[in-house]
């Protein structure tokens, strides 16, 4: 196995396990009032963490290139933190699919977003950065 295939394995574990985990913290009921919460937290991070290993497991598949394309990748991040979510908890919401794709909904843009702004070795941010430092950009 290549060693690019393995870095690729290990960024989207890393990307799969903190994107849903901050929606999930997100999508929450009471999520703000319990951001201090260890249950909170640890419905969190079991979405992440079920989430990451469905889209790892999903590196071994032809699917995997949906990884390399910013729309592909963000739509199968939504699906996969939508069944995440289903996955580790009940809805809080009363309806039983509620609360999984709203959590899959804002975890896919939070992947379209760090798409856009950690590209390049996060070139838009770094721009901005020294925009708002007041230096010219190269």
């Amino acid at each position: 196995m290549m060693t690019s295939d393995w870095k690729l394995r290990a960024k989207v574990f890393i990307q799969r396990f903190w994107q849903p985990t901050s929606a999930c913290m997100t999508c929450m009921p009471g999520s703000w009032g319990n951001l201090m919460s260890a249950a909170h937290w640890t419905l969190a991070l079991q979405t992440g963490l079920v989430t990451a290993i469905l889209a790892l497991l999903l590196t071994f598949t032809p699917a995997a290139r949906l990884f390399r394309n910013r729309w592909g990748n963000a739509l199968v991040v939504g699906l996969l933190t939508m069944f995440g979510d289903a996955f580790s908890h009940a809805d809080h919401y009363g309806t039983r699919w509620v609360e999984p794709v709203l959590t899959g909904l804002v975890s896919g843009l939070l992947a379209l977003a760090g798409s856009y702004v950690f590209e390049d070795r996060a070139r838009r941010l770094r721009a901005a950065w020294a925009r708002v430092r007041g230096k010219r950009v190269s």
